[in-house]
């Protein structure tokens, strides 16, 4: 395989940059909004010298695509695609390279492309893209993963290495991903933060110097999707996120990177509605309570029962108090009155039968 011929041509973090425009780099807030990180390429030419062209003629474009959705949604990064390489490349400020891999005829890489601030303002402007600049203060992420060895905070694990490989502490919502290093290490473990010990969780706050501390929670939900939940008192209002991924052929790993992908999405667009508006969300409805025994036949019956129930509106969370092989007992929390929940779980192909004082879910 190429692979196998490919040789090491540069360190992580790599101090080499190539200044396009001199004297031109954005300052400030600017520097870190305009600037996007840890760009993937990997291109093949007749010769590495060609590749490395084409890589970062690429890069540029795919940077400047994250860029108008980090600051301007979907819609954005749909109409950024308008613009022609040399149209980016002007609005370039520098290009970094972080690291890369050359071989014969093929370049891979990771770049770091910082951009004009005005110049991308004038683009948006012509392209008609309504973008934000206002950012949301910095958000702690803490994933942990309670997988079948148990719960790990620190060790190499799926839900962590998706978590660290957003690189989202430039977005509008800037989410940390704490570094794991021994002083992180001594300051929690993976038990104290699923018991979320608040003095251990202040002192990742004070450490990042953010806002919120939010523990990141996901488990396997069978051979191939990721439970995640994660929820808590943001500048952004209240956080409530519980749902299962399926990551298909890519198993626990490609479900991790789903689920912390879709959260980022969500607290950005969240962000934009409050700065928008300077309306923070209200306050939930109360949370109801309701035991449940649950039938099935096989795991991966079970796991379509769980994804449906965390499917239906007004469900905020389940929690398991026991698990056989012909079935379960659950407490399904809700924030609706009991005949609300039986109305979404109908809609849902599922109904609630009261038998013998048990609540039982049974499917329509």
């Amino acid at each position: 395989m190429l692979l196998k011929f490919l040789r090491f041509a540069a360190s992580s973090t790599m101090a080499l940059a190539l200044l396009l425009l001199p004297g031109s780099a954005a300052s400030g807030r600017d520097s870190t909004l305009y600037t996007v990180s840890n760009v993937d390429v990997d291109v093949t030419a007749k010769d590495a010298s060609t590749a490395k062209l084409k890589a970062i003629s690429e890069a540029q474009v795919k940077a400047f695509k994250i860029l108008a959705e980090r600051l301007g949604g979907p819609d954005a990064g749909t109409a950024a695609a308008y613009l022609s390489e040399a149209e980016i490349g002007r609005m370039m400020s520098s290009l970094s390279i972080q690291s890369e891999k050359t071989g014969p005829g093929r370049y891979i890489g990771k770049l770091s492309v910082a951009f004009l601030p005005d110049k991308v303002r004038a683009a948006f402007e012509a392209l008609g893209i309504v973008y934000s600049e206002d950012r949301a203060p910095r958000i702690v992420v803490l994933p942990v993963w309670n997988g079948p060895e148990g719960p790990s905070v620190w060790e190499e694990n799926p839900w962590r290495k998706a978590w660290l490989a957003l690189n989202s502490d430039n977005d509008l919502v800037p989410v940390i991903v704490p570094l794991g290093d021994l002083e992180d290490s001594q300051t929690i473990t993976a038990e104290e933060a699923m018991r979320g010990n608040e003095v251990k969780l202040q002192s990742l706050k004070l450490r990042y110097e953010a806002e919120t501390v939010l523990v990141a929670l996901a488990e396997p939900a069978g051979d191939t999707a990721v439970h995640a939940v994660m929820s808590g008192e943001t500048p952004l209002g209240l956080i409530t996120f519980d749902k299962v991924y399926d990551g298909a052929e890519g198993g626990w790993a490609r479900a991790s990177e789903i689920a912390a992908q879709r959260f980022i999405s969500l607290v950005n667009e969240k962000w934009k509605t409050v700065s928008a508006t300077g309306l923070v969300e209200e306050e939930p409805l109360p949370t109801q309570i309701v035991d449940i025994a649950v039938p099935f036949s096989s795991i991966g019956q079970w796991n379509g029962i769980r994804a449906r129930l965390l499917s239906v509106a007004g469900v905020s969370g389940i929690d398991v108090t026991t698990m056989g092989s012909g079935g379960a007992r659950i407490r399904l929390a809700f924030t609706m009155g009991l005949d609300g929940l039986q109305q979404s779980l109908a809609v849902a192909g599922m109904k609630l039968v009261e038998i013998r004082g048990t609540w039982v879910l049974q499917p329509l």
